[in-house]
């Protein structure tokens, strides 16, 4: 009888079988997953940073306009007393007697006039001026500066010579009124805004026995007065 063939050794024990792996591809290596948490973090801290900046700077902003714009002069009630004029009675001749002062006070606004005249005598031309101080706590007034007709009503824009004036304020404009006996000179710095100005009445009455007029100013000296008049005012006024 033909028996099993004998075996030298035993069968291995079944093995539990092994999971395939899928097969990776050549290729560069990727970066570790730390470096691009770190990447993808600095950039939200910057987008962080940066929206706290605009936030500060809208902040700031919006403090500064409510702030109003800069101011550095004093709001006085008697500015007849501060107005001296001393460099148009030099130039008149006549000083001024008659002085009439107003002033009012707000918080958006601070404000004050002197309104003055010379003596009228016959055959003599008489003068007049007025100053006029406005200080603007809440808006700019610069954005209007120079428009409209100014201290003179009734009477439209392109009725005056006007000119610059360089170093009075950040901006100063001389307005001479054309076949108008009247000038204007206004200063802007900052919130506040000056105002002079001076107007002249010939005496031409029916008494023929009377002196001629003398024509009125000088209108180089004219301006050189009223420049120096405000100069003179706003140092006085400054803070």
């Amino acid at each position: 009888m033909i028996g099993e063939p004998e075996l030298d050794g035993e069968w291995e024990s079944a093995r539990p079988g092994e999971r395939a792996e899928p097969e990776r591809l050549p290729g560069p290596t990727g970066a570790p997953r730390g470096r691009w948490w770190w990447l993808l973090g600095g950039v939200v801290l910057a987008s962080a940073v940066w929206g706290g900046a605009l936030v500060v700077q809208d902040r700031f902003a919006a403090s500064a306009a409510s702030a109003g714009p800069r101011i550095s002069y004093r709001h006085v009630e008697d500015l007849c007393a501060r107005a001296r004029l001393s460099e148009l009675v030099r130039l008149t001749g006549q000083p001024f007697e008659e002085r009439h002062t107003t002033h009012g006070s707000d918080p958006a606004l601070d404000w004050a006039s002197c309104g003055t005249a010379a003596g009228w005598s016959e055959g003599r031309t008489a003068y007049g001026s007025e100053v006029l101080v406005e200080l603007h706590r809440r808006s700019d007034p610069g954005t209007e500066f120079g428009l409209g007709p100014g201290r003179t009503l009734g009477v439209q824009p392109n009725a005056f010579d006007v000119s610059e004036v360089p170093g009075l304020g950040e901006r100063a404009l001389y307005r001479r009124g054309i076949g108008l006996d009247r000038a204007e000179l206004i200063v802007l710095d900052g919130g506040a805004v000056f105002t002079l100005r001076t107007e002249w009445f010939e005496d031409i009455g029916p008494d023929p026995t009377a002196p001629a007029p003398t024509g009125g100013p000088d209108e180089t000296g004219l301006q050189t007065a009223m420049i120096e008049d405000m100069r003179s005012l706003m140092e006085r006024l400054r803070a």
